[in-house]
């Protein structure tokens, strides 16, 4: 009874010891996932914080829209300019004669 006693001991210390590196094994696996779950969850806020910096900056970029506005402003401006241009063109002509008379009516006085 007694060698039986020891075999059954026997065999479940065995079972045991199998049982604890199966354990062991385990766990340790686990905790490996768990820091690797643990690395990227930092890196998903990490990314998370970045996105909502973009989408922030993105908010107070102009649009389409205000692009559209400001070719249609520039537009006028140009023709306004245009304008100024060709009375400008008008005045300096009229100074330009104007000039030229004087300059002939000063050498033919002596």
């Amino acid at each position: 009874m007694l060698d039986d006693l020891q075999k059954w001991l026997g065999a479940v210390g065995a079972l045991l010891g199998i049982s604890s590196m199966i354990y062991t094994w385990i766990t340790a696996r686990s905790r490996i996932n768990g820091e690797t779950i643990e690395k990227h969850e930092r890196k998903l806020i990490d990314h998370d914080r970045r996105i909502q910096k973009v989408e922030n900056e993105v908010d107070h970029l102009p649009t389409k829209d205000d692009f559209n506005e400001l070719n249609l402003k520039l537009e006028k401006s140009n023709g306004l300019l245009g304008k100024i241009e060709a009375e400008y063109k008008g005045v300096h002509a009229a100074v330009k004669r104007i000039e030229n008379f004087l300059l002939s009516k000063g050498q033919s006085q002596p």
